[in-house]
């Protein structure tokens, strides 16, 4: 058992000053409002629910930076796709582990408690199987256990190289499963992760993509999801919805709802490109939208249709995708001004009036934990207790009231605000820095160094 001591905390019923927050066996057991700090307690000023950080590809913080260069003709997110699929061939098991580790302890950094690992290379450069077929999925497991995060763990089906059934291609065999092999590992790697890891970790399935999957493959695949999270890239770029259009003839949204039972334990990633049909369908599914405006900027995505899809009522969470950059507050920010360059106005990803900041935030917090299946992402009682705490003494925050504060994290401060967070009641981050960084950075110098060495 521990306890939290903060001079404010954000509730569901609001701010509450001078709280204490007893945390126990990973969740929160009390709260205790307009009470005193003790020497038992861990101090902080402003505790807010932390984020999850629901979409990662954790080798590409790897290779960050290096596809800035324009070439001959236009870049696009195909373009990127094969350089990031030339560099992942020279990645070793080790290597993965370390890079993940780099990613998973700057994530926590930034104010996230947890992570959906979404994890699509399995084998060896060729596609030959490891000794284990979980050996790459071990790794992350290795490196969540290093940094402490909150891990939901999404190993990705991806069958098919293409719309249509087409074979994968050179630079994708290292992902490739047919259904049966996929269900070996997912089973395996539910096994590895009831004996190795804390109990808040999860194993759930993500279906790769229309184009990387079949009708009949996702249909097989969906048995075997149990109560877990089911993630699925969906809509990301327009040749992607020509493709699935002409194979399956609908729209990749529109497809998929109407062909599969998308509800609560659903994430769909990117969902970019929609009609209003398609929007307002999603929206009142249930299922949560995992946007990745930072990726999406960089890709050349295209922006969400947040305002349609907020008024419809449908929830919403964050994920730093390629982690090309690491920070919480950049991810809030690019994705209200996506909005707000699209519809030349301001203050746009609220449903109604209010603070933009709260409803970007607390909107991101909840959705982010439905789509890792870790609660509610709100500071209650019987929560686990994914906080995190920032300063509110800094520069960017100390001239707000404590209903701007949201306001000022979203939109003008730093990730440097963040001092302390809390995965599962693991406190990993403290002062701003995460326990084990020296560590952490050392094995990924290493790593980089054999990496670089080898392309």
């Amino acid at each position: 058992m521990q306890t939290i001591f903060a001079t404010r905390a954000r509730t569901p019923s609001g701010w509450v000053n001078n709280v204490r927050l007893t945390v126990d066996g990973g969740k929160i057991t009390d709260i205790t409002p307009n009470t005193v700090a003790t020497a038992a307690d861990t101090v902080v000023d402003t505790l807010l629910p932390s984020l999850g950080n629901l979409h990662s590809h954790s080798f590409q913080r790897a290779m960050a930076g290096m596809t800035e260069v324009r070439a001959a003709g236009k870049d696009s997110f195909w373009t990127w796709r094969t350089l990031m699929y030339q560099f992942m061939q020279h990645i070793t098991p080790e290597q993965y582990e370390a890079i993940a580790a780099l990613v998973f302890m700057e994530m926590q950094e930034a104010g996230y408690a947890s992570v959906g690992e979404f994890h699509y290379v399995h084998h060896q450069t060729g596609g030959a199987e490891f000794d284990s077929l979980t050996e790459l999925s071990e790794r992350v497991f290795s490196a969540a256990s290093q940094t402490g995060i909150g891990l939901t763990h999404l190993p990705v089906l991806y069958t098919y190289g293409g719309a249509g059934a087409v074979p994968l291609t050179a630079g994708q065999m290292r992902f490739g499963n047919d259904v049966d092999r996929f269900g070996r590992l997912v089973q395996q790697a539910r096994d590895i992760t009831r004996d190795t890891l804390p109990a808040d970790a999860r194993v759930g399935i993500a279906p790769h993509s229309l184009r990387a999957t079949s009708p009949a493959d996702l249909t097989e695949v969906l048995k075997i999801s149990e109560d877990n999270p089911i993630h699925i890239h969906i809509s990301e770029q327009p040749k992607e919805v020509a493709d699935i259009s002409d194979w399956l003839g609908a729209r990749p949204v529109e497809w998929l709802m109407e062909n599969n039972p998308v509800d609560d334990q659903w994430c769909l990633i990117h969902a970019t490109h929609m009609t209003s049909k398609e929007t307002t369908d999603m929206a009142k599914s249930g299922v949560v939208a995992g946007l990745c405006p930072i990726t999406e900027a960089n890709l050349g995505d295209g922006p969400f249709n947040g305002v349609e899809y907020l008024a419809a009522g449908g929830a919403f969470g964050l994920g730093s995708d390629s982690n090309v950059r690491i920070s919480l507050s950049e991810e809030l920010r690019t994705l209200e001004y996506s909005q707000r360059l699209r519809d030349l106005g301001r203050n746009v990803i609220i449903p109604g009036e209010g603070s933009v900041g709260e409803a970007l935030y607390l909107g991101a917090a909840e959705g982010g934990a439905q789509a890792l299946g870790r609660g509610k992402g709100t500071i209650e009682v019987g929560q686990l207790a994914d906080v995190v705490a920032i300063d509110s003494a800094q520069p960017a925050l100390l001239a707000l009231r404590d209903d701007q504060l949201l306001d000022g994290l979203s939109f003008a401060a730093a990730d440097d605000v963040v001092t302390d967070v809390w995965s599962a009641g693991r406190h990993q981050v403290t002062g701003g820095r995460h326990i084990a960084r020296d560590t952490i950075v050392a094995n990924y110098r290493t790593a980089i160094s054999g990496l670089l060495a080898s392309i």
